[in-house]
């Protein structure tokens, strides 16, 4: 079997053989999730890698593997009968490659690496161009169960001028981590919230106004929801916090 061959039949299974892309992403789980999800698919990104060394069109062979990723997808994704079915997917697909797939290409570092980054951006970008699904690597996930997956909280607290550790933070991380990753429906929103935060969380930094912005944030949501946690009325923060980022996503997640 030739290296394209290979790669192109492997790359869509980088993605079409997670099934619960939830079901790992825990902070004591993920590292072994991942070493194993990255072993399982080395051969794929390995045949990536001979093929991108001995073709003439390097740059249409990482096209086509992108394209090979964000087709299977879309194809996956047309078959669901019901809109929100496929938007269900959709953003379960967005966090499988913020997660599992731009990890992986990226801990091969091979000399396809990065163009291969581009070309699977580029494809998901035209196959769904209402996705902003950002490239990171496996140590930066990784290190985001401690840091970056509080990002608006993260944001307005630096508004603020809190550290990263401040009580704030930690009350939120820990609410994240014991309560709402207990649950499957604690894990729908966290998976929700990664799939929109980080791009409202772009966009309303591109504003003038975003200090502004980040102190309405807090007293309107945040500050709320800590004295809920305090309290441990934990299933109505998680409804005022589900509805803050709902609000956010009609307001910034969308350029104007």
């Amino acid at each position: 079997m030739s290296y394209y061959t290979t790669a192109i039949e492997g790359i869509p299974k980088m993605l079409l053989s997670i099934e619960n892309p939830m079901e790992g992403f825990k902070r004591k789980q993920f590292p072994d999730v991942f070493k194993a999800y990255y072993e399982a698919h080395r051969p794929t990104l390995e045949a990536i890698e001979n093929g991108y060394n001995t073709v003439v069109d390097k740059e249409q062979f990482l096209t086509n593997m992108g394209y090979a990723l964000a087709d299977a997808a879309k194809e996956s994704i047309d078959k669901k009968p019901k809109k929100s079915q496929r938007e269900n997917l959709l953003m379960d697909y967005n966090f499988c490659l913020a997660v599992y797939i731009y990890p992986a290409i990226l801990e091969f570092r091979g000399a396809s690496t990065e163009i291969l980054v581009q070309k699977v951006g580029e494809a998901w970008k035209d196959r769904f161009p209402r996705s902003n699904v950002q490239p990171a690597g496996y140590e930066q996930i990784n290190a985001g169960f401690k840091r970056k997956f509080c990002y608006i909280t993260t944001a307005v607290c630096r508004t603020f001028g809190k550290p990263d550790d401040c009580y704030e933070l930690n009350c939120f991380r820990n609410y994240r981590d014991e309560y709402l990753m207990s649950s499957e429906e604690g894990e729908e929103a966290v998976r929700t919230y990664y799939d929109l935060a980080p791009t409202i969380v772009k966009h309303i930094d591109r504003r003038e106004d975003a200090g502004e912005i980040y102190r309405n944030i807090w007293d309107v949501y945040l500050d709320p929801c800590l004295r809920m946690i305090e309290q441990k009325q934990y299933p109505e923060c998680q409804e005022l916090y589900t509805r803050m980022v709902r609000n956010l996503q009609k307001e910034y997640f969308f350029e104007h």
